[in-house]
């Protein structure tokens, strides 16, 4: 198999959630050039609508599937649909998730709840459905997306459950690294650092200065800036490696 080769999806089967928009978009979109088919899942049926109509003029097959990550049944809805269509599962990246950003003392118990069992909870039945459908195949990868906050505590926002949650993924997916490597599916999580997304630009724009000025490269990153990490974890290319979190960052965890 030649170095090219081992980079080749076409064909494939994959699952991104969260990707109406962000990050989430960037990666199916390079799921779906790669030549997977793909399936879409998250809370805005409508944007996962327009996602999925531009995957479609790639000559590829795409699904939509509104859904709740933290919600069991909607999530196996979402799963099983996806296999009886495609036939297989071969690629799952867990995108989805939210952030919020206050003091400790101040913070709710329901936005407490809300961001754990999005980012944490999510990603577990996520992982859960995609496994039992892997599992029978003895093959696939999973993509979490932690990131930085699960490092380091960032700064000068508050945000400690958003940081505790993405910790508690980059450890969930070592463990489902352990527990899935006989059966052939490999478990990685992909931490990006700080990213001009529509997310970041409509509301911490004001904070760009502050973190461009301790990331040593200087700047933000673009959610096109993950594909080439993406295309590795998805592919054959990183097809011994599980339980690792590749973090892309700018040098900002280097500190």
């Amino acid at each position: 198999m030649s170095v090219m080769d081992i980079f080749d999806i076409s064909g494939r089967k994959a699952l991104v959630t969260g990707s109406a928009r962000g990050i989430g978009k960037v990666l199916a979109l390079t799921l779906a050039e790669a030549g997977c088919d793909v399936s879409l899942v998250g809370l805005h049926i409508e944007g996962l609508e327009e996602v999925a109509d531009e995957i479609s003029k790639m000559g590829v097959k795409a699904l939509a599937y509104q859904a709740d990550v933290s919600k069991k049944d909607e999530v196996d809805n979402a799963f099983s649909k996806t296999a009886k269509e495609f036939g297989r599962l071969d690629i799952c990246v867990n995108n989805a998730g939210v952030s919020f950003q206050m003091p400790l003392e101040e913070m709710p118990e329901d936005e407490w709840d809300n961001i754990i069992d999005t980012n944490m909870k999510g990603v577990f039945l996520c992982s859960q459905a995609a496994a039992r459908i892997m599992i029978p195949q003895r093959s696939g990868s999973i993509i979490n997306l932690a990131s930085i906050s699960g490092h380091a505590v960032n700064v000068p926002q508050k945000q400690a459950v958003y940081n505790s949650s993405k910790a508690g993924v980059a450890m969930l997916t070592k463990s489902m690294a352990l527990e899935w490597a006989e059966y052939g599916i490999r478990v990685n999580a992909l931490s990006p650092g700080y990213m001009k997304t529509e997310m970041t630009l409509s509301s911490m724009s004001h904070l760009f200065p502050e973190w461009e000025a301790i990331t040593p490269l200087g700047r933000l990153g673009k959610p096109e800036e993950l594909r080439g990490a993406l295309l590795f974890l998805a592919s054959d290319a990183s097809s011994y490696m599980i339980g690792h979190d590749l973090i892309i960052d700018g040098g900002y965890t280097i500190r």
